[in-house]
């Protein structure tokens, strides 16, 4: 009897090597695969890449929480419910030695955009995809929200269908307060002992999570060759002052201020949608406020919610999520 599958081949990337960081090139892939898939074997499929936040990676979707369960088991409930139709889930490994990639391009961390790119092209390859724009999507949550974004803007002619949920936007909000902190962080902790070695390194506190962060939106937003770490703080290291520069560099990468250079793409995607609690942590859902309204003054077609409650414990978004990208496909 066919049955659903998760399989996790191993992945050798080209676009990894010789990254900065020395992270593995090679890693595995989460692919979940309906029962249909198995059943009708001339069939082929539309495609979700999900990509997870900060400090995660796909295979932590594996991972049943209490009282809740594995995305494969989500899978099949929804597409038993008839609330999903069948589809493929990708799930991509990003993980660095800091914590996060957040999906793009970077001296400091790697190319994971362009990761991300080489995995769309070897799922088609060996897999049977509905190998079409509008039946691939890019999903994904806080980091791996600003990811899908990111890449739904940049390549519209890839990814047709775009899900973020409480995405990083409006850094002035999201990363600024954070960034005030940095002086206090680095004051109680030796950076060279904590990014040598964060996996034996102790404890692994409120501090160090929060350190650790910002090292890495900064590996990611401002990387140096040349600097001690590999990267530019966007705020001087003992008062915190704003380095103009710095954060110049950083907010040319904020979704709200990319809309009136990508409108175009943004308007020829088939789905853009986004949702963010309506208390998030992170000011999350002021920027997504923000972008709604650019979007709206632009004419550009996208769907925006707020729901009650915050950045975490938001797990229970995904069947409506889910089910979202299974109409857009198939509606």
């Amino acid at each position: 009897m066919a049955q659903s599958r998760m399989e996790v081949p191993f992945f050798n990337s080209a676009a990894l090597k010789g990254n900065y960081l020395q992270d593995p090139v090679s890693r595995n892939l989460h692919i979940y695969l309906p029962e249909a898939y198995f059943q009708y074997k001339n069939k082929r499929f539309p495609v979700v890449y999900y990509l997870t936040g900060y400090a995660s990676r796909g295979a932590s979707m594996m991972n049943q929480i209490p009282w809740g369960e594995t995305i494969q088991q989500q899978m099949d409930r929804l597409i038993a419910s008839g609330a999903c139709q069948p589809l493929i889930l990708v799930l991509p490994d990003c993980f660095t030695r800091l914590g996060g990639s957040q999906y793009i391009n970077s001296t400091c961390t790697g190319n994971y955009e362009d990761y991300i790119l080489e995995i769309v092209r070897h799922i088609d390859t060996n897999y049977r995809t509905e190998a079409d724009r509008v039946c691939r999507a890019v999903a994904g949550k806080s980091s791996g929200g600003f990811g899908a974004l990111y890449l739904a803007m940049h390549y519209p002619d890839i990814f047709g269908i775009v899900l973020d949920h409480s995405g990083d936007k409006f850094f002035e909000a999201a990363y600024y307060p954070d960034l005030l902190r940095l002086p206090d962080l680095l004051s109680g902790h030796d950076l060279q002992t904590v990014i040598h070695d964060p996996y034996n390194y102790e404890p692994k506190n409120g501090d160090f999570f929060q350190l650790m962060n910002l090292s890495a939106m900064a590996a990611c937003y401002s990387p140096n060759p040349s600097a001690p770490f590999g990267f530019d703080w966007p705020v001087d290291p003992y008062t915190a002052e704003l380095r103009e520069e710095v954060w110049l560099r950083w907010l040319a990468y904020d979704p709200v201020r990319l809309v009136d250079s990508f409108q175009e793409n943004l308007k020829a995607l088939k789905l853009l949608y986004f949702d963010c609690g309506n208390n998030d942590e992170y000011f999350l859902h002021l920027g997504s406020r923000l972008l709604h309204r650019r979007l709206e003054s632009l004419g550009i077609l996208h769907h925006y919610e707020e729901f009650v409650g915050g950045h975490r414990h938001t797990r229970f978004r995904l069947d409506t999520h889910l089910e979202i990208l299974s109409k857009t496909f198939f509606g």
